[in-house]
């Protein structure tokens, strides 16, 4: 298995602790899923994104998502009792799959459609207004400790 040293991006990042493990889930994912089946990913505007799903010859009934944990799962259950007929060729893909997305922080779905064999999921990113960038203030540092020594003079008085 290949293995990627983030050891560079550990000296200068505080967070990102769970960064490799989500490395080697998405490298096992892709290997699992097969290509099945074929979607893409959109950025439509700054914060607004979509994955398209080919799910030809599923109805809405069929196809399932949740979101849990950060993790989008796509699933598709055919009923094998359904198919009707004898093939002789079968080159459409009506199989039983699951296909995982990784959602950023503050991604969320905000709805799907189905609509000519194609499953649309519209996502959001939704930044927390205390998440926003602001600015901090730089005292001279007198405040604060005066702070605290007036702090230390009202318990020894009391």
């Amino acid at each position: 298995m290949n293995r990627i040293d983030l050891t560079p991006l550990y000296r200068s990042s505080v967070g990102f602790d769970r960064f490799e493990s989500l490395l080697d889930a998405a490298s096992q994912t892709e290997k699992k899923s097969a290509g099945y089946p074929p979607y893409n990913i959109e950025a439509l505007e700054d914060d607004n994104y979509a994955i398209t799903v080919a799910v030809a010859g599923f109805t809405q009934d069929e196809l399932d998502m949740q979101v849990e944990k950060g993790v989008l799962t796509i699933t598709g259950k055919k009923d094998p009792a359904e198919t009707k007929g004898q093939f002789l060729h079968q080159g459409i893909a009506t199989r039983t799959f699951e296909r995982k997305f990784n959602l950023a922080d503050h991604i969320e779905v905000v709805g799907a459609d189905l609509k000519d064999g194609l499953l649309s999921v519209r996502l959001v990113k939704e930044v927390p207004e205390a998440m926003k960038p602001r600015k901090i203030s730089i005292g001279s540092g007198t405040q604060s400790s005066a702070k605290v020594i007036d702090h230390k003079r009202e318990e020894a008085a009391a």
